[in-house]
């Protein structure tokens, strides 16, 4: 349901209260979230106090992984866990200290001003965290009292200001107002999609800046979200945000047809207007993922239907490539096909080694593991525990044999700040060009990758040719570009991507 990947190299998974998982804690009861181990495909289980069903989330500067909000307690089911409307809680782990590793979830007791179910976090530039959006109860979102159509700010420690604020798009746009979409742009300033609604948003000073036109087609955000991504950041172009937004659908039914249309948008240029785009197939709860090489890679989701317990078929098993760069019409391509589903509560991710892990799919109120035909809600389909890893393009073949190697960092805490640090690696006999890219994977769930962002460093020291390079890196100008953290480092040579590594951005 949610997954993120941490400075050790692991994913951590968090899923909501259930009757059964496939790993139980010392106590006897099952784990609703777990450490896993990429490397070596194990994973062991991690304790939490409160039901995270449905949360948001964000890293904080100092590295922590965050969860904020979630449902109520399960009692019947596991006495141990509780509330989770208001829950704030903390995962700490590092790139460094093993001894972090399969620590249960922190819940000190810090909450939230007010309940949320579906809410969405950003990290702002100053380190704190933007939390907008959330059911109070996780009741019928057309009925305006259990909806909370407000935004608060956490500390850069996780401790919210205990003030919750209306946000007029989100007012405006329910039932469709929960898990809106969000884009920190380079002038510290958000980008907020709801619905069909897009806006810039000062959070300082609770104002919106610029209104858009509606993006054609049909409803984006839950419960027919489709995939929003920020285009890799360059100083080509001065760090200006590019956005785009893909599928969707019309209602929350199996029988909702799901939309092939995306939306594209440079909202700080002058006359911002959506630049309308296809993909080969309408789809709803897909989920596009940057990879180091500058291209997008959309996968899971469903032909029909929406989200919710029961409610997508037709499901879409193909990989889609998204290259920004291609002129219109041109820039999508087909991957690798998938033999299994990935429906509502899926997630994808990029790892350390450049590959994708693709995981989830939980689309029935309790665990499922056989199909069992001709329900109302459908259980056609399974609670997936299996983990694939797709392999992008670039590592395919003979590429796999052509990556950077033996890269060495001088430095692994950096600031935003224009400064400079050297890179020092050995590139394949005869390369031509290489790039150093800052990535930040996220806090990834519902089609939402949010605060998901990559840019492209400028370096000098190249050597065309040369299989021993020693660059000179620069850092972004400002923590608009990069909102303080934990990130990686790929250096990326003819395409190729080699290991990354974790750094801080501070």
């Amino acid at each position: 349901m949610h997954a993120g990947l941490m400075p050790n190299g692991r994913v951590i998974f968090l899923d909501k209260l259930e009757n059964y998982t496939q790993i139980k804690l010392s106590d006897g009861y099952y784990a609703y979230s777990a450490e896993y181990d990429p490397a070596t495909n194990t994973a062991v289980g991690l304790k939490y106090e409160t039901n995270a069903f449905c949360s948001g989330g964000a890293f904080l500067p100092d590295g922590r992984w965050l969860s904020l909000g979630g449902n109520a307690p399960l009692t019947f089911i596991d006495p141990t866990i509780g509330n989770g409307f208001n829950a704030i809680r903390y995962l700490d782990r590092s790139s460094t200290d093993a001894s972090l590793n399969g620590q249960d979830w922190s819940e000190p007791g810090n909450k939230l001003a007010s309940a949320r179910w579906y809410a969405s976090a950003q990290t702002m530039p100053d380190g704190t965290i933007f939390v907008a959006s959330g059911s109070l109860n996780g009741l019928d979102p057309t009925v305006a009292a259990n909806n909370n159509p407000t935004f608060e700010i956490l500390s850069d420690q996780g401790i919210t200001n205990n003030v919750s604020v209306p946000m007029n798009i989100l007012v405006a746009n329910q039932p469709y107002y929960m898990y809106p979409m969000l884009h920190l742009l380079n002038d510290g300033t958000l980008f907020v999609f709801v619905s069909k609604s897009a806006e810039i948003f000062d959070v300082a000073t609770n104002t919106t800046v610029t209104t858009f036109d509606d993006l054609p087609g049909d409803y984006r955000t839950y419960p027919n979200t489709g995939g929003s991504v920020l285009l890799p950041l360059s100083s080509a172009n001065q760090w200006a945000p590019d956005i785009i937004i893909c599928g969707g659908g019309a209602y929350q039914d199996i029988t909702s047809p799901t939309d092939p249309s995306c939306g594209r948008i440079q909202p700080l240029s002058a006359n911002a207007t959506w630049e309308m785009d296809s993909m080969p197939q309408g789809r709803g709860m897909v989920e596009g993922t940057l990879l180091p090489d500058g291209t997008i890679i959309f996968l899971n989701g469903c032909n029909q239907g929406a989200q919710g317990f029961g409610l997508a078929a037709d499901p879409t098993y193909q990989a889609l490539i998204y290259n920004a760069s291609e002129p219109l019409g041109q820039r999508w391509t087909t991957g690798a096909t998938s033999t299994i589903a990935r429906l509502y509560h899926s997630v994808s991710l990029l790892l350390l080694d450049g590959t994708l892990m693709v995981a989830g799919s939980n689309p029935v109120q309790m665990p499922v593991l056989v199909p069992v035909p001709n329900q109302v809600p459908s259980e056609d389909y399974v609670t997936e525990f299996r983990v694939e890893i797709y392999t992008p393009p670039y590592l395919q073949g003979e590429n796999a044999n052509l990556r950077p190697t033996n890269v060495s960092l001088g430095s692994t805490t950096l600031q935003a700040n224009g400064e400079t640090f050297s890179v020092n690696f050995n590139a394949p006999t005869g390369t031509q060009q290489c790039n150093v890219v800052l990535y930040h994977g996220g806090f990834v769930t519902h089609s939402l990758h949010m605060n998901h962002r990559m840019a492209y460093l400028d370096n000098t020291g190249f050597v065309a040719g040369s299989t021993v390079q020693s660059l000179t890196v620069t850092m972004p100008p400002n923590n608009n570009v990069a909102p303080p953290g934990p990130y990686v480092i790929y250096v990326v040579c003819n395409g190729i991507p080699a290991i990354g590594q974790f750094v801080s951005v501070s």
